[in-house]
């Protein structure tokens, strides 16, 4: 919708996992580095942890663009299956036939190709998200994964991939031997205050302008105060920024702006249980600097006013009666060409009939002289001829007057 308006290629705030977008935070960096290390030096499992939002999907599919490239790859997303089901979709996403084969086939088919793929020198990497949704049972079936091996290497490196409660249930006394086979922990932190304003750069300078809007120095604070530094919600936040000034045609952005959006979203409420605790104190700076100011108006206006403006629309679109002026026009110009043609006509007959020899009876009194009367009038050449009237001096056409008598 304001793409052009900002002279934007792309929307910089989708919330699709798209690597492009991906900002380089130093916990991104960081993580990156561990995970690298772990599969290049063979590690059995790797734990990567993160709250919802900051990015764990859009950094595995960024390690597996970039670092994965020669890696065989099996991913499963869909965690809320028993052990039978999980071996049946790693086995699968592998190219291997799974219909009708009980536990036992699908691990020994799964040894066998892992072995096959150790000898071609290829590794297999296997990568389970939303891993905090799996039992503890089916948690030990993926540790007994982990037994697939030679005497120097692992033939399948796993990584999980989680929530923070993925930690929780790993802390349980029945997981302890899982949690010793894990070898690289880390976890995805949320940006910092100070990272907030290049996060926004970076995504804006991604999506083809870096300098789309002006951001008053206040607004990142307001903005990581709300979002609390995770990334999804500081999208969610300034994709409703950007249409807030698209629609009131400024590209600067003010503090105060911001807070009557989060406000409208019921931003607090909608995505966090509690407020953060230096959240009043951004507000009451920012309230205290913009006093005064006109606001751009609340967000909640402004989609009204673009809901208004198209549903005005659309019903003046559907109700509006057939355009017919064009040939109204056209047939009252035919009218007027037809009278002043007709006109034109009567004139020429009335000269026609000025200029032509008198009738030795008038018309007028023709009325009332019957046949037989006309034709004693006409075999009697001798009698005195009746008078003729003439044209008077207004020259009245006999056909007007014929039809509309004397004017």
């Amino acid at each position: 919708m304001y793409e052009a308006f900002f002279n934007l290629r792309r929307k910089p705030f989708e919330l699709l996992p798209n690597p492009e977008f991906l900002y380089p935070s130093r916990s991104h960096k960081k993580v990156l580095a561990y995970l690298d290390y772990g599969i290049r030096e063979h590690s059995g499992f790797i734990l990567l942890t993160g709250e919802v939002g900051t990015g764990k999907t859009t950094l595995i599919r960024q390690l597996i663009q970039k670092h994965l490239r020669d890696v065989l790859l099996a991913r499963v997303f869909h965690t809320k299956v028993d052990s039978l089901h999980l071996l049946a979709m790693i086995n699968a996403d592998l190219g291997l036939e799974t219909e009708d084969k009980d536990k036992p086939t699908l691990l020994r088919d799964l040894q066998d190709f892992l072995i096959a793929q150790y000898a071609k020198g290829r590794p297999v990497v296997l990568i389970i998200d939303e891993a905090q949704n799996l039992s503890p049972d089916v948690l030990e079936e993926v540790r007994m994964l982990s037994n697939l091996e030679t005497e120097n290497n692992k033939l399948l490196h796993i990584i999980l991939v989680g929530q923070p409660e993925l930690r929780r249930v790993l802390a349980s006394p029945e997981l302890l031997q899982f949690r010793q086979r894990i070898q690289i922990v880390c976890n995805i932190e949320p940006l910092s205050e100070d990272e907030i304003e290049h996060y926004i750069q970076y995504r804006l300078e991604a999506a083809g302008n870096k300098n789309a809007i002006e951001l008053e120095p206040e607004c990142f604070s307001i903005i990581h105060g709300y979002s609390r530094g995770i990334p999804r919600l500081i999208n969610i936040l300034c994709d409703y920024i950007l249409l807030d000034a698209f629609a009131n045609e400024t590209r600067t952005v003010t503090a105060a702006a911001i807070q009557e959006i989060a406000q409208d979203l019921s931003f607090n409420s909608q995505y966090w249980e509690s407020l953060p605790p230096d959240l009043p104190e951004i507000r009451e700076k920012a309230s205290r600097r913009d006093h005064g100011r006109q606001s751009p108006g609340k967000l909640h206006g402004v989609l009204l006013n673009f809901n208004t403006r198209l549903q005005n629309l659309e019903i003046a679109t559907a109700t509006r009666p057939p355009d017919h002026s064009g040939e109204l026009r056209a047939l009252l110009g035919a009218i007027n060409q037809r009278m002043d043609d007709m006109g034109q006509t009567l004139d020429a007959l009335s000269e026609i009939v000025r200029a032509a020899p008198q009738p030795e009876v008038a018309y007028a009194d023709m009325r009332n002289v019957s046949v037989v009367e006309l034709e004693e009038s006409e075999s009697e050449p001798d009698k005195e001829a009746l008078p003729v009237p003439q044209p008077d001096g207004k020259h009245e056409s006999w056909l007007k007057r014929l039809f509309f008598g004397h004017c």
